[in-house]
C-alpha cells in the first residue's frame, strides 16, 4: 500500500496476529539470553507456590514477541520497504502474567504515518497482546517503527 493509503487508517486497528503458543522452552530460550532466571520464570515447582500457580513469561518476551506478532499479522505493508527497524516505545504496560502454556496474539492499531526523510517514514503502533481465553491483555505498547523505502 501507499502511505497516504496507510496514513487513512490513522485511529484504526489495522490487523491481528495469529496465535503463538508461549511454552516453557520459549520462556527457558528467553531467560538464557538476558540472564533473568528468576524461579517465576524456570522453575515450575517453586513457581507453583506463587500466586500464578506455575511459571510465567518474562514481561520482556512479551514485548520482544512484538515483531513475530507483526510481520506475521494482515496489517497491511507499505510498497517498497528496503528496511524496517525498531525505534523504541513510547509507553508499556504489562497488564496481566503470561502463564507458560498459553497463548497470544496482537492486535495493531495505527496512531500516525509520518514521512522523517525522502523515503524514511515512522509509524506509531498500539499493540495490544491478548492472552487466548483471559479477559485482560498481556500489555499494551505504543510502538514506534521506522520504514526504509
Amino acid at each position: 500500500m501507499t502511505p497516504q493509503e496507510i496514513q487513512a487508517q490513522v485511529g484504526q486497528v489495522i490487523g491481528t496476529s495469529p496465535w503463538v503458543e508461549v511454552t516453557q522452552e520459549r520462556i527457558n530460550t528467553f531467560a538464557d539470553a538476558t540472564g533473568d532466571h528468576q524461579f517465576i520464570h524456570v522453575d515450575p515447582d517453586k513457581a507453583k507456590l506463587t500466586p500464578f500457580g506455575g511459571t510465567i513469561a518474562h514481561g520482556f518476551l512479551t514485548l520482544s514477541l512484538i515483531p513475530l506478532l507483526r510481520t506475521s499479522s494482515d496489517c497491511p505493508r507499505l510498497d517498497g520497504i528496503k528496511m524496517a527497524v525498531n525505534y523504541g516505545g513510547n509507553k508499556v504496560r504489562f497488564l496481566a502474567p503470561v502463564r507458560s502454556g498459553k497463548r497470544v496474539r496482537a492486535h495493531f492499531k495505527l496512531l500516525s504515518l509520518q514521512e522523517k526523510r525522502p523515503g524514511q517514514w515512522q509509524e506509531e503502533i498500539e499493540t495490544t497482546i491478548e492472552i487466548e481465553g483471559e479477559d485482560k491483555p498481556a500489555l499494551v505498547a505504543e510502538w514506534i517503527s521506522q520504514f526504509f523505502i
